[in-house]
């Protein structure tokens, strides 16, 4: 069992403390990694990975230094512990913002996601059989011709993690997932339509045994055929605008959860991930309708974003981003949770053991409302509804945004007509939120992975929300 020398992360903190460090925290962890593809039907080389280390970081009189191994003797161990606790004893005084962490209460806990089929004993050749299932019932409707490009990817992941720190807090977790992507190209008299899938759970390898992911995959290589051959040239102007669950959510994402990591309004990941238009004094500005309440929740089982407690030890909750159109709170890890005279909110969140934990987003939504998708459609007179997205640009400060439709409506006197081809909205992020006026029941997730930090950091989270109903606003051509 990889964690069964938990103990070493023990080993860890106490050797930090005795070295002279005021704080101390471990996270022993182990990532397995398994991955297929298939491209135009021909199987390209598998891929496999394990990273297995600690890290470790302290503090001392306001400054902080950070620490990996993946040679887990003592001797390694202590020889890290202690030359951490003295790198950051001699730097204090390079240290202009001194660095302080939220007090928080201790916790003990084992946390894990429910799995049948366990992702490290899936063969290679059963995830491979899978995608030739999938390329094969496409191209029993469809010629080369008209799927001109296709690829598959397969991935299985593992996650385990302990964590210990000096204010006694200790926690364990597994986390299994299974994710999926395609690109989908479809060529028709010179005309090309390209489309990115990815989907992706926690649990085992039931969730791809249940079907879930080869339907909707197969689903979307029939689309791309279908708008290659039909959709009809979008002329823009000023309408209502619907748009689905996978707009809702990358709109969320960018333009919501990016700008309210506390870093970002710190401008620490200036130089890095980007900036935020919002400012430490912002928490009850105004930028959207009271139809726009935005939500942050790690808990909710089964999504890619899932977690119980975060790189801190902290255990998650449900974070109300934007609440009728506020800004209610930002996302925060301990130290700027300090900063902002809050408690933290869970979001720090490392990828591996050799990179140290920052803050990251989960599950990012609209809360849903109470219309129909059919009831919704009879509002609009006028107007474009935007299943899902071609391509997407946000500048730095997640301020000014653009987003393209892939699969798309027409919507004349409340009711859909044929497909239009790539609507383009083009708007900023207060003009957006300002724009919801009306929202369906579905909350429907799908899986990304999110980039961030130097060095980078890819980890996964779920973004989505209901059907949304925007208002007056402007749609381009292209």
């Amino acid at each position: 069992m990889p964690l069964s020398n938990k103990d070493i992360a023990d080993y860890a903190v106490s050797e930090a403390l005795k070295a002279g460090a005021e704080y101390a925290e471990a996270r022993l962890q182990w990532n397995m990694e398994q991955n297929v593809s298939l491209k135009n039907g021909e199987f390209e080389p598998p891929g496999y990975s394990e990273t297995y280390g600690l890290g470790v970081r302290v503090l001392y009189k306001g400054a902080m230094g950070f620490g990996a191994t993946n040679i887990l003797t003592r001797e390694s161990v202590k020889e890290l512990a202690t030359a951490l606790a003295k790198k950051v004893a001699s730097s204090v005084s390079s240290f202009r913002t001194k660095v302080k962490m939220s007090d928080e209460d201790t916790h003990i806990a084992k946390w894990g996601v429910a799995e049948r089929h366990k992702p490290e004993d899936v063969e290679v050749s059963t995830m491979v059989s899978s995608l030739k299932e999938i390329d094969s019932e496409l191209m029993s409707k469809h010629s080369q011709d008209s799927l001109k490009f296709r690829v598959f990817g397969l991935g299985l992941s593992l996650e385990e993690k302990y964590y210990a720190n000096s204010n006694a807090t200790k926690v364990e977790s597994r986390v299994p997932r299974v994710g999926m992507f395609g690109i989908l190209t479809a060529v028709e008299a010179g005309s090309v339509v390209q489309r990115f899938v990815q989907a992706g759970e926690t649990g085992g390898w039931e969730i791809f045994e249940s079907g879930r992911m080869k339907k909707r995959v197969v689903e979307e290589g029939d689309m791309v055929v279908k708008i290659v051959r039909g959709a009809e040239k979008f002329t823009g102007g000023k309408m209502d605008v619907i748009v689905g669950p996978e707009v809702t959510g990358i709109m969320t994402h960018e333009s919501v959860g990016h700008p309210q990591e506390a870093d970002r309004v710190l401008g620490r990941e200036g130089a890095q991930a980007g900036e935020s238009y919002l400012t430490e004094s912002d928490i009850g500005l105004q930028v959207g309708s009271q139809f726009a309440t935005v939500i942050d929740d790690p808990t909710i089982p089964g999504t890619d974003g899932y977690y119980l407690y975060d790189d801190e030890g902290v255990p998650a909750r449900k974070r109300v981003l934007i609440k009728e159109g506020r800004i209610n709170e930002f996302l925060h890890n301990r130290e700027t949770a300090e900063v902002f005279g809050v408690r933290s909110n869970a979001a720090a969140r490392a990828s591996y053991y050799n990179v140290e934990p920052i803050i990251r987003m989960s599950n990012t939504y609209v809360e849903p409302g109470d219309y129909t998708l059919e009831e919704m459609v009879k509002e609009v007179k006028e107007g474009v509804l935007i299943k899902n997205f071609m391509e997407w640009n946000i500048d730095d400060k997640r301020y000014n945004s653009r987003f393209v439709g892939h699969e798309a409506y027409r919507i004349e006197g409340g009711e859909l007509k044929g497909l239009v081809r790539n609507p383009v909205l083009e708007l900023t992020t207060p003009k957006l939120w300002g724009s919801v006026a009306a929202k369906t029941r579905d909350l429907v997730f799908d899986a990304a992975t999110c980039g961030k930090g130097d060095p980078m950091q890819g980890i996964p989270v779920g973004h989505g929300g209901p059907y949304m109903l925007l208002k007056d606003v402007v749609l381009g051509g292209r």
